[in-house]
């Protein structure tokens, strides 16, 4: 059991070093949410935009009649304070959930911030991940740059006041939420915020647009994450909130899985002819880098032909 986890996480270390170094001339200040940036999607949501900045989620505020629902913080409580001026600036209605998508730090660690009666909902899944990586990953990231170091300084990890395990429904007032949890994929506990009545969906990391997908550790699978977008598939969304990248529609899932899908067919190919996995990364990385030259952080291709190979 502990040589295990000492495995894993000596396998982050080494990605997060990696992630450093190939990112560090990306993040050259700290990633912050733009005040006033926040634009109406539909007649009740509301998305304060990533900007395509590194490090900054889509940030979703939805709005019933009686009470709010925003949907992941920022990094840190700096991050969150804006989002919470922003959330005054459509609606004087209490927040009564905060929705956390994943456990990383620029998702949902900003809670702190939040008022007293807001309950934080999570999977169970995510929960657990939090109390045992919670502050591995506040260490990897403050290690990113200062910028990133000073947002993260003062952050205190919140337990959810809601663990649910594969799916929930609350009431915000005439708006109702659906949350779900899948299986493992970007982390084991991936949630995601779907609105029925608008079928829009906020598919946090899972749905990024124009990003190579992050598997950043071995509690990653690629397997989970083609089984989640064929399940957020069949709730048939229209509107899509990526975790980082432009509104969108259901041609993101699509996008994402038919190049998981090809990707996986070549690792297959690599691995019935007997290569290892640096050998079949020499050949797929800058073939699907070329393949999808439009799409940004080409330096994750690798991590998902090592979750592959790890997985078939």
């Amino acid at each position: 059991m502990y040589a295990n986890s000492m495995s894993r996480l000596i396998h982050l270390s080494f990605q997060f070093i990696l992630l450093l170094s190939l990112t560090h001339s990306v993040i050259a200040d700290a990633p912050m949410i733009v005040p006033d940036s926040t634009r109406q999607i539909t007649k009740n949501v509301y998305v304060i935009p990533d900007n395509r900045v590194s490090l900054v989620p889509n940030i979703g505020i939805i709005v019933g009649d009686e009470s709010i629902m925003v949907v992941d913080t920022g990094m840190g409580p700096k991050n969150a304070e804006i989002v919470l001026q922003e959330v005054k600036k459509i609606s004087d209605k209490p927040i009564k959930y905060l929705a956390i998508t994943h456990f990383h730090p620029e998702h949902g660690m900003g809670a702190q911030s939040f008022p007293d009666e807001t309950q934080i909902i999570v999977p169970i899944a995510q929960k657990q991940e939090l109390e045992k990586k919670g502050q591995g990953y506040i260490n990897f990231f403050s290690g990113m740059s200062p910028e990133i170091a000073e947002l993260l300084s003062d952050v205190k990890l919140v337990s959810p006041d809601i663990a649910f395990d594969n799916k929930m429904e609350v009431d915000l007032g005439g708006q109702k939420v659906e949350l779900y949890h899948f299986q493992t994929a970007h982390t084991q506990g991936d949630m995601f915020v779907y609105l029925p009545d608008q079928q829009l969906l906020f598919g946090g990391d899972i749905i990024i647009e124009r990003f190579f997908p992050i598997m950043p550790d071995a509690d990653s699978s690629a397997l989970g994450w083609m089984e989640s977008l064929k399940q957020l598939k069949a709730l048939k969304p229209k509107i899509i909130v990526p975790g980082h990248g432009e509104v969108s529609d259901a041609s993101l899932i699509d996008q994402l899985s038919i190049y998981l899908a090809a990707l996986k067919i070549q690792v297959e190919r690599h691995k019935r002819n007997g290569s290892d996995v640096e050998q079949a990364a020499v050949e797929l990385v800058p073939q699907f880098q070329r393949s999808y030259s439009h799409w940004d952080e080409a330096m994750w291709i690798k991590f998902s032909i090592e979750r592959f190979y790890s997985e078939l």
